[in-house]
């Protein structure tokens, strides 16, 4: 019998960035994401995100093929990916208070 994979939280706060474009009109940002119940599949506005090996990223969308960079929200607020720190990043409003108590905690 094998084991189950371990589950996270089913929907929690993250830093979402377009390799491929925009979401809705900006390079990067930070909402709720929720995920399927193996992980391997993530939901954010619309999108359908799915783990594995793509270029410049760690996900891609089911649909359109395009690339994402999915992270946790960082504490000391450097969210962009290392190869894009001057990206503008924004925050979804119904996410503001969980992304302000991570970053105070």
């Amino acid at each position: 019998m094998s084991a189950k994979p371990k589950r996270g939280p089913e929907r929690r706060v993250m830093y979402v960035e377009s390799k491929s474009g925009t979401i809705e009109g900006v390079a990067a940002r930070i909402g709720w994401v929720e995920f399927s119940k193996t992980a391997q599949t993530m939901y954010y506005r619309g999108l359908m995100l799915q783990k594995g090996v793509v270029p410049r990223g760690n996900c891609f969308d089911v649909i359109t093929g395009d690339v994402y960079w999915v992270s946790d929200v960082k504490k000391r607020g450097s969210n962009t990916h290392p190869d894009n720190l001057d990206l503008k990043v924004e925050i979804d409003p119904d996410a503001l208070d969980e992304y302000r108590r991570i970053r105070s905690t």
